[in-house]
């Protein structure tokens, strides 16, 4: 697990420092996310303002693992992996934006 969060630099245990594109924290079964309530990233019952695991709120926000993401198996070992995969090609999508934007 990393230690500190800098900007695009990640900081492991050890010190080092490395650029990332993105971080993916688990939760565990249940979500458990009060640390995105400030953000207004949460409904008022504390579920992720989503659609299809896209946060409504922050562009390259993403969440898995939730219960009718897009389908029954959404919040299951069985189903995480194909909305996964749509996750990981969205955000990938806002990040190719977000560079073209920058470099315009």
């Amino acid at each position: 697990m990393f230690t500190r969060l800098d900007g695009d630099q990640v900081e492991w245990p050890d010190g080092r420092r490395e650029p990332v594109d993105a971080v993916l924290l688990a939760t565990g079964y249940q979500p458990n996310l009060p640390y995105l309530a400030a953000l207004g990233a949460l409904t008022a019952d504390s579920r992720p303002r989503q659609r299809h695991g896209l946060s409504l709120t922050h562009g390259g926000l993403g969440f898995l693992s939730l219960e009718w993401q897009q389908t029954s198996s959404s919040n299951t070992l069985r189903g995480v992996g194909v909305d996964a995969r749509r996750i990981v090609a969205a955000l990938a999508r806002h990040l190719r934006s977000n560079r073209e934007r920058a470099r315009a």
